[in-house]
């Protein structure tokens, strides 16, 4: 293979005792053609753990980010080309990628096989292996320490989120692989798969972005720069730079919004349209009229929101 969209890593694999690949460690990751390796640092990492009924095995893998996942391994390195920032978020092909991760028994000596660590209990409780997750993917900091970046809660960001130097995840927050940060963003809420949001943005405390994944829909919802997303709100379509949403309000795709500063029509009402209508435009502030129930929304000018820069250092 030789193309601007091949990605390579070399690093181990856990292997259960049935021959179900668990995942792919992959200590050296990069773009281009796969370079020559001296593994021999690698192979002494290797063979079987007797605790968790495991191997662990070298690999090197080369793959095309315009192909289709075609294995565990292969699936594991695009997650990790994700959260080491080689492919940003929906610039590369994941179909079929949940049929190459299995469920796994995530636990604080690494993965198991489910079968295995519900069998295993008693052994794994003598040598204080705890199960910390059931779940395809695990957490982001147990393979990839992404370069300044704070994350209160590591079981909160999954393998294969993008963050940015500079981004901020409380405890709160919540970061989908193939999702994430373009540059500094404070994130208090969820940040769904399939979501970017944009330098200097604030998701607020207990907000939420959709994906594309729940409802089986297509609207790629993103977020612009200086953006706010207030406490407790939700959002289905994109927002551009400089956008307010008002904190408690939820908008979907099919939310009807009364435009305030639009002309009076000649029975004198404000044009409504759909919220999808309004996605991805810049500068506009949305809220919850408190008389009348109606969700509204108006330009706004001058920017968004300011982001503590030695917070955010």
């Amino acid at each position: 293979m030789s193309n601007a969209r091949a990605v390579w890593g070399i690093g181990l694999t856990t292997i259960a005792a049935d021959g179900t690949v668990l995942d792919a460690w992959y200590l050296e990751v990069g773009g281009g053609e796969l370079p020559a390796a001296d593994l021999a640092a690698l192979e002494a990492e290797t063979g079987p753990d007797e605790r968790r009924n495991v191997r662990i095995e070298t690999v090197q893998l080369q793959i095309d980010l315009d192909a289709a996942p075609a294995s565990t391994a292969d699936a594991y390195l695009r997650l990790h080309a994700l959260s080491h920032l080689l492919v940003r978020p929906n610039e590369l092909n994941l179909d079929g990628i949940f049929g190459h991760l299995p469920n796994v028994a995530w636990t604080n000596a690494g993965p198991m096989h489910p079968d295995d660590a519900a069998r295993l209990q008693p052994q794994m409780r003598r040598h204080s292996i705890q199960v910390q997750g059931l779940d395809k993917f695990p957490r982001l900091t147990d393979y990839v320490q992404p370069a300044g970046v704070r994350i209160a809660d590591a079981a909160r960001v999954r393998l294969g989120a993008y963050l940015s130097p500079g981004t901020t995840v409380m405890h709160e927050g919540f970061v989908n692989f193939n999702a994430g940060t373009l540059g500094a963003s404070m994130v208090e809420g969820r940040i769904s798969q399939g979501v970017v949001v944009g330098e200097g943005s604030d998701i607020g405390g207990g907000a939420s972005i959709m994906g594309t994944l729940s409802g089986g829909g297509t609207m790629r919802v993103s977020i612009g720069e200086r953006t706010l997303l207030g406490a407790n709100s939700g959002l289905g379509i994109a927002l551009g730079d400089d956008c307010i949403l008002e904190a408690g309000v939820y908008i979907t795709a099919g939310s009807k919004i009364v435009l305030v500063d639009s002309p009076t029509t000649a029975d004198g009402a404000k044009r409504t349209v759909k919220a999808a209508e309004l996605s991805g435009r810049d500068g506009l502030l949305f809220w919850r009229n408190s008389l009348t129930g109606a969700l509204e929304a108006k330009q706004r000018k001058g920017a968004g929101v300011t982001l503590n820069e030695a917070l955010h250092a």
